[in-house]
């Protein structure tokens, strides 16, 4: 009724309504003047509270500021300085995050992953498709056919991703194994097909393998500088046929060897070509050079630990030295 009343009694007429709101008016005034100071009062009360956290700090930061300004670390402003280092001592403050770090446990070392893992077949049934499909003159879909007469049912493709995955893995675990390349090398190179592409194979038996698609000067010094590299060995006799790249790469990289170019030096490494064709005939065709480099290379592999070339089996049977190999290379790998 305070603010309203004023109103409501000037509508009215008579001295005593002049007077009435004369008195109301005055008290309003008043209650004005009151609400002021009240605020007023809490105005002041927050400046001194203010005051006082401010003098707090100012006690604590003039110390602290000192400290900071011997040890040198008043680089930046106080702020910063604040907040890397303690306000009681000064020293270097450590943040919730670095302590947190600091108390975490190590992590174990890890542990290396078997190249069979992720695989849906165990280990014994991929290696033995591997060996029979390197040994045998078997197309994929014959391996597929005698591992579902064994109670493993597996599509022919699968069979094709073993043994592009696992024959390099293969031949590299056991190449500790085998032994010192001689300082006498058989060359030759022999053809075959790529995606109906003509592709020249240079081959050093028990040596290496180089798939290109050019027969010249360029692809044979890179035979034998790849050859040279994997075996760390120069041998001291070269046996080529007369094909005209070989004598001018040989000068260049093996000066003192002896460049033998008999009629019938490399009939070896030529019965040796015969064999890998045997391989190759059932596959129906070859779609990539990679495929072919990989497929190449397991088949030398096979025949080298079949003819105890490898440490790994020298002591078992012919006829069981690829078995034995192949199971304790899959447990290496």
């Amino acid at each position: 009724m305070l603010f309203g009343a004023p109103e409501h009694v000037a509508t009215g007429a008579g001295s005593h309504g002049g007077a009435h709101r004369v008195v109301v008016v005055e008290h309003g005034q008043h209650q004005h003047r009151r609400r002021r100071q009240h605020l007023a009062q809490l105005a002041g009360g927050f400046h001194a509270v203010a005051l006082r956290h401010l003098q707090v700090h100012n006690d604590h930061v003039g110390p602290v500021q000192q400290r900071l300004a011997d040890r040198g670390l008043t680089g930046g402003g106080l702020g910063d300085d604040l907040d890397r280092h303690c306000c009681i001592c000064g020293d270097r403050a450590r943040s919730r995050q670095t302590v947190a770090m600091r108390t975490r446990r190590p992590r174990p070392a890890p542990v290396s992953r078997s190249a069979f893992a992720g695989f849906c077949f165990p280990p014994n049934v991929i290696v033995l498709a591997v060996r029979w499909y390197l040994r045998f003159s078997l197309s994929r879909r014959d391996v597929e056919e005698l591992l579902a007469e064994r109670g493993v049912e597996v599509d022919h493709v699968s069979v094709y991703r073993w043994v592009q995955r696992f024959t390099p893995l293969l031949a590299e675990a056991a190449r500790p194994c085998r032994h010192a390349v001689g300082d006498r090398w058989q060359v030759d190179e022999t053809y075959l097909k790529v995606a109906g592409q003509w592709r020249h194979v240079y081959r050093a038996i028990v040596i290496d393998v180089f798939v290109s698609a050019r027969r010249d000067g360029d692809a044979a010094r890179r035979f034998f500088e790849q050859a040279i590299s994997t075996t760390i060995v120069t041998p001291v006799e070269v046996t080529t046929d007369r094909a005209a790249a070989y004598p001018a790469v040989l000068e260049e990289l093996l000066p003192a060897a002896w460049h033998r170019t008999d009629q019938h030096a490399s009939n070896q490494i030529e019965a040796d070509h015969g064999r890998l064709k045997a391989r190759l005939r059932p596959m129906r065709g070859l779609k990539q050079d990679r495929s072919v480099g990989v497929i190449i290379t397991g088949h030398a592999f096979v025949q080298s630990v079949r003819r105890g070339h490898y440490e790994l089996v020298v002591e078992e049977p012919v006829n069981q030295r690829l078995a034995v190999a192949f199971d304790e290379l899959a447990l290496a790998i």
